[in-house]
């Protein structure tokens, strides 16, 4: 259900100097769109836009039609949430640009709690070993207003329940969404908004779009009526293909999810199961998720840094054997650590961060774990205690749980440096 708007006509309000708050101006530039401002709560990042600089933020709110808010920014946080509240409803996000802009790009919508990157990652390879026409943006990275429209262009687009919360004109041809899972809720305020925020990716489907959904979410979609045709997943189907693919990245438990939207997506778009699995045995996993980046001698490295709550973690648990896990950091509000059927495939785990007594009170009774305060140290001990165990087929996993900010920039920079470490602590002691 496209919506028809005279951009040039309309004043806006760029809110978040970051990465996506840049790809409007620069978008605005491109399209000779000029009556456009700039905000940011950060004094130094708004001084470099001098020119479109507001001095009356609560004025510039009140007079605009649009105020384009960067995803990161919470309403129930920012600095002016009272004042930005009380123009909720002018409120869009760039992907909704994005739409106004380009009415008849063909699109795929990916959301979802786990799995949104790497399903689209192997959305993006399958379309493109099948020779189609396809880019890939949104919150993976790329901001969409830096995609180049071209004609015959899938345009693959993962989405955050931040961009969703305030989208008001987002249509995808086939909408994904993987899980909802207890995840953001210091942002939302709460799960029932946080769901609502997820399944804005179907309001403006129509009749012709698709919509994918998993077992657990159809009763929901249902209730709600939405108007786009809803796909049923084709699990048995792809059960019985699944011994072909030999990419041991895809053959793991931790992404039969991901792997049965792909699937079902592979045979509404008419791709042959021969043409599938030969695309998914090149596909190269993304770093810092289940990504098996060392194997010496009977132990394997894996690197799941990306993995912030629990709910990401057990995947990863729930694949491997003879597991020494290393977790800690942030945790999620309200994560709860339940490893009921999982306590069989942990060895040990290493609790690292500053946030020791959560994470004791979560394993205590559970599983054996000692203190380590951080990913060198838990390197070292497991090592040792690798020899001391004598098993076979080890996995030396760091899967936190947990957001990163207690010791590092991101989950990227926590990644880089258990992988830097064990690479050198190998060689030291394997």
């Amino acid at each position: 259900m496209s919506v028809k708007l005279n951009l040039k006509k309309l004043s806006f309000l760029v809110y978040g100097l970051g990465s996506s708050g840049h790809s409007v101006i620069k978008y605005f530039k491109k399209n000779n769109i000029s009556n456009y401002f700039v905000w940011d709560d950060n004094f130094k990042l708004r001084e470099r836009f001098k020119s479109k600089n507001v001095s009356n933020l609560s004025k510039s709110l009140k007079e605009v039609d649009y105020i384009v808010l960067s995803p990161g920014i919470s309403l129930k946080k920012t600095k002016f949430k009272k004042i930005l509240n009380k123009y909720k409803k002018k409120i869009i996000t760039d992907i909704d640009l994005f739409y106004l802009t380009n009415k008849n790009l063909k699109s795929i919508v990916v959301t979802g709690s786990n799995g949104k990157s790497t399903t689209c990652k192997i959305i993006t390879h399958l379309l493109k070993k099948n020779r189609l026409n396809v880019m890939l943006g949104g919150n993976i990275g790329t901001p969409v207003l830096n995609l180049e429209n071209k004609k015959n262009t899938f345009f693959v687009i993962e989405t955050s329940s931040f961009q969703l919360s305030h989208s008001k004109f987002i249509h995808p041809n086939y909408a994904i969404l993987l899980n909802i899972t207890n995840d953001h809720l210091d942002w939302h305020g709460s799960m029932k908004e946080y769901i609502r925020s997820k399944l804005r990716i179907f309001n403006l489907q129509g009749k012709d779009n698709f919509a994918l959904v998993n077992s657990r979410l159809r009763n929901i979609f249902k209730k709600n009526n939405y108007q786009s045709k809803l796909i049923s997943l084709k699990l048995n189907l792809y059960k019985k293909i699944k011994f072909k693919i030999k990419n041991r990245y895809l053959k793991s438990f931790i992404n039969d999810e991901n792997m049965n939207f792909v699937y079902t997506l592979s045979k509404h778009l008419k791709i042959s199961d021969k043409l599938f699995i030969k695309s998914m045995n090149t596909f190269k996993g993304l770093e810092h998720r289940y990504e098996t980046f060392l194997s010496k001698k009977n132990i394997v490295f894996i690197n799941d840094s990306k993995a912030t709550s629990f709910e990401a973690s057990k995947f990863a648990i729930s694949s491997e054997k003879n597991i020494y896990w290393i977790l800690g950091g942030l945790p999620k509000d309200k994560d709860n650590i339940d490893l009921k059927y999982l306590k069989k495939n942990i060895v040990k785990s290493y609790i690292i961060g500053k946030n020791i007594d959560f994470f004791k009170n979560q394993l205590k009774g559970k599983v054996d774990f000692t203190i380590t305060k951080n990913i060198k140290n838990s390197i070292i001990r497991i090592l040792k205690d690798i020899k001391l165990f004598k098993k076979k087929n080890n996995i030396v996993l760091l899967s936190p749980s947990a957001a990163s900010f207690d010791q590092f920039k991101n989950f990227e920079n926590r990644g880089n440096e258990f992988k830097k470490l064990c690479k050198l602590y190998a060689k030291k002691y394997i």
